[in-house]
């Protein structure tokens, strides 16, 4: 202690003042404050030490605590460490999310490659004339059977006319045709007596033959009268020749009709199939919808000509329906009747309510004109798309809004099934 206050004479000297300076006020207190005076000159005793040891901590620094570690950095950068550290951890947790790892991992599959469909319908004419009256506008609300486009029929009423005009003339033909079938048969008849009466002629001329042998034979008759009597018979045998072979011909000829009978009504069926296809011509010349929609841009205008198929609108039914392309790794749990709902683009991501109606029975490269040859040494597996088609709830407020071609974002719950 004695080497350490003469090596800082200063720091004692300065430490005695103080305590004298202590002092002072002290000796002016009542008795009773002044006898507490010495336990204040031994804390100036144990200040003057501290003092001592710290002068001489000061002139030989230990080796164990350099000066170097008394220092700390300030609060402000371990702050923008932790925000830096917080905004690390959240981008982690988005990706997570975005790839559906875990912990985001779930039942749930969506895609945003879907789009609303419906049966798109062609309007076209089905004959070729000039466009008399458009009876529709653009975007029209139309019911089945509503007229659309009324064509020029003129010249089908003069088709309709000639039709008719020649199912008369096949008619007429027909009725000639009975006629002479009728008068053929009177004259197979008429042949048939022949070979009666001639058959009836040759059995007279054989019993006269018969009697005339007799009695030339006993000498009451002549050669002479035999002879006309064998002559009378060969006449008879050959009227009955000759009758017959005119029977064979009334039976010719009559079959012949019955050909002609078979041609001639072929021709009142053509002439009735002829007005019937007149007739569709005539009907067709008003273009009517085939269904209940609405209409698309009408292209058509009055006095164009239009020919047979020439597109003339599009008619939209109020059927819809929604089909996603989901990836086939997305696919392995989709089921027919499981619940879905999709976020509608054009309605300010308006969410609808749907029901897995249908799934593809390939993929969507199996239904392309030109497949991919895999065959080759530059392969590359690409993901395939398989669609799936949704039915859409049509009790929502919304069903009405949605149009085929409006892209949508759909998703499917993988773990329920409805019956």
């Amino acid at each position: 202690m004695t080497d350490t206050q003469q090596n800082n004479p200063d720091q004692n000297q300065k430490t005695t003042g103080n305590q004298t300076a202590q002092s002072a006020p002290v000796a002016s207190k009542t008795a009773n404050e002044q006898t507490s005076v010495q336990p204040n000159t031994n804390q100036a005793g144990t200040n003057q030490q501290s003092s001592s040891s710290a002068s001489a901590s000061k002139a030989n620094p230990s080796p164990a605590q350099p000066a170097a570690s008394q220092w700390q950095p300030p609060k402000r950068k371990w702050f923008v460490t932790a925000i830096l550290v917080l905004v690390l951890m959240l981008g982690v947790l988005m990706i997570l999310r975005a790839w559906k790892l875990p912990p985001f991992r779930n039942s749930m599959v969506s895609t945003d490659n879907a789009y609303v469909r419906g049966q798109t319908t062609i309007i076209s004419p089905q004959v070729t004339g000039y466009v008399t009256k458009v009876y529709v506008q653009d975007f029209d609300d139309v019911k089945a059977g509503q007229p659309l486009i009324q064509i020029d029929d003129r010249i089908y009423k003069q088709k309709v006319a000639a039709a008719e005009a020649g199912i008369g003339l096949q008619d007429s033909s027909l009725a000639n045709y009975e006629q002479n079938r009728r008068s053929k048969e009177a004259t197979l008849a008429a042949r048939e007596a022949d070979i009666a009466n001639a058959q009836a002629q040759l059995e007279k001329a054989q019993a006269d033959m018969s009697r005339v042998n007799i009695l030339v034979a006993d000498g009451s008759l002549s050669l002479r009268e035999r002879d006309q009597t064998r002559a009378a018979l060969k006449q008879a045998q050959t009227g009955v020749a000759e009758a017959k072979a005119q029977y064979r011909v009334a039976q010719e000829d009559l079959k012949s009709t019955h050909v002609n009978k078979s041609g001639l009504k072929a021709n009142v069926d053509n002439a009735h199939a002829q007005l019937g296809l007149a007739q569709i011509d005539l009907s067709n010349t008003v273009v009517r919808a085939p269904e209940s929609g609405r209409l698309s841009e009408i292209s058509v205008k009055n006095g164009q000509l239009v020919n047979a198929g020439t597109q003339l609108m599009f008619l939209v039914p109020a059927r819809k329906w929604v089909v996603a392309n989901f990836k086939e790794a997305q696919t392995a749990n989709i089921r027919v009747g499981q619940p879905a709902w999709f976020t509608v683009d054009a309605l300010n991501g308006a969410r609808v309510k749907g029901i897995v109606e249908k799934i593809s029975p390939a993929a969507g490269s199996e239904f392309s004109a030109i497949k991919p040859d895999t065959t080759t040494g530059n392969f590359v597996k690409v993901p395939q798309r398989i669609a799936v088609r949704i039915r859409i709830d049509t009790s929502n407020d919304l069903f009405e809004r949605l149009r085929p071609g409006m892209s949508v974002v759909v998703s499917i719950d993988t773990t329920k099934v409805k019956a």
